[in-house]
């Protein structure tokens, strides 16, 4: 066999282990062979002949100090549980109490481990406080860890299961629901659907609860009421984005109301133009291709249409402020994505150009974010006229097509294309919002 593959020591080449040189074994060694068997044999019989002797030695022994060879564990909880033992425990757990809870907590557990069979009234007493008193440690310093997990180490998955934990012994404890609800949002990535599940409903019931007038005492690690509301609002709508759209959108408009840092993110923003684009965008589309695609146009049409162009607007305002606050390299990835959409739309509503864009973007965070459109009743009396090629803004008249508070993005014309009802499909090329996530809460 090859001696790189196979066993080595079967090439001729290995060198052989030498062998000593056997003598000639003597008179006595002889004789205990004979007797014996040889030494290893003696040895392995006189092993055997002590373990009987040490066997009937134990049997002989006394019961107690058999039991005390035994069960040595009992002598030394024994020698720890007696009076004199248990009273410095708990002088010490007096003295550490309020300077290192810590110590006196092990003291309690050592003091609560001993036996309570036959004890004092006077020691039941005090059996019952500490244990009172280390089930309430054991509450605080839970709930003492769950922020640690959540904002500095990030272990989401571990730091849900203990708020969980907590929630289930403290059902109305408002910060922890209110910690778990502001970081939910960045459970999303982790495509854990059970866990995303109950993020969702952790935030949805701290922000009732502060809707309802609710309160904490101490918001930290987060600033203040309003960065947890911005923070809630947020995680609600992206964990519900895919799911419902048109709810997730007010959440998400909500949140960037607040100075936190989702003012100043490009994903709050794509968020909402997706939110637009998949919830009533999509919803007034289909309807209106079903109710007037290939038919003459009508008053009704038009309408319908003009409703529809509000959506669009909205659109091209969210796709606008993600890509002018895309700055960073990070961002490089998901500003494609984003400018892509924005080109597509913003052409869409100007007649296939794409002239102005550039300004449009240039100046878009000057503007507050509008908010919902208001659902047209009726058509302005006259048409407003098409986005100025110069700033690609176009002027609204509070009532008529384009952002209703005179703040919108692009007017539409009204009317329609042609003779005929003009057709809503979703321009080709347009994506949901791109990216990961901001930042964790904070202000």
């Amino acid at each position: 066999m090859d001696s790189e593959t196979g066993n080595r020591f079967l090439d001729r080449s290995h060198p052989k282990i030498p062998r000593g040189v056997r003598k000639r074994a003597g008179p006595w060694t002889r004789l205990l062979e004979l007797i014996f068997g040889g030494w290893e044999r003696l040895m392995k019989k006189l092993i055997t002949f002590f373990s009987i002797c040490s066997t009937v030695a134990i049997l002989a022994l006394p019961v107690a100090a058999r039991n005390f060879i035994a069960q040595p564990d009992t002598a030394f909880q024994d020698a720890a549980c007696t009076d004199e033992a248990k009273e410095a425990l708990y002088a010490s757990f007096l003295k550490t109490r309020s300077d290192d809870p810590a110590k006196s907590y092990d003291d309690a557990k050592k003091y609560l481990a001993c036996p309570t069979t036959g004890i004092t009234e006077a020691q039941t007493k005090i059996v019952d406080y500490l244990k009172k008193w280390t089930a309430k440690y054991e509450e605080v310093t839970k709930a003492s860890r769950l922020p640690d997990l959540l904002y500095n180490q990030k272990k989401y998955p571990e730091a849900y299961a203990l708020g969980k934990e907590i929630l289930a012994s403290q059902p109305d404890n408002l910060k922890v629901m209110i910690d778990l609800g502001a970081n939910g949002y960045l459970v999303g990535p982790l495509n854990n659907p059970a866990l995303s599940a109950e993020a969702l409903q952790y935030a949805k019931n701290a922000l009732a609860a502060l809707d309802a007038g609710k309160t904490v005492d101490d918001w930290k690690p987060l600033p203040s009421k309003e960065v947890a509301i911005a923070y809630l609002n947020y995680s609600i709508g992206t964990l519900s984005l895919q799911a419902d759209p048109t709810n997730a959108l007010k959440n998400l408009i909500k949140a960037a109301q607040f100075e936190t840092p989702l003012k100043q993110s490009p994903y709050t923003y794509a968020y909402i133009a997706g939110a637009y684009e998949t919830g009533p965008y999509a919803k007034l589309s289909e309807e209106y291709k079903a109710t007037f695609g290939g038919k003459d146009e009508t008053p009704e049409s038009k309408l319908m249409l003009a409703n529809i162009n509000q959506l669009v607007d909205r659109m091209i305002d969210g796709y606008a402020r993600a890509v002018a606050l895309a700055t960073k390299p990070e961002f490089e990835k998901s500003k494609a994505v984003w400018n892509e959409s924005l080109t597509t739309w913003y052409k869409y509503r100007n007649n296939g150009q794409a002239t102005g864009m550039d300004q449009l973007i240039a100046g878009i965070l000057s503007k507050p974010l509008p908010p919902e459109p208001t659902p047209l009743t009726s058509l302005p009396p006259t048409a407003t006229p098409a986005a100025t090629p110069g700033n690609g803004v176009g002027t609204a008249n509070g009532t008529g097509v384009g952002a209703a508070n005179g703040t919108g993005v692009g007017a539409a014309n009204g009317t329609g294309v042609g003779n005929r009802a003009a057709s809503t499909t979703t321009p080709a090329g347009t994506t949901k919002p791109a990216g990961t996530k901001p930042d964790r809460p904070r202000n």
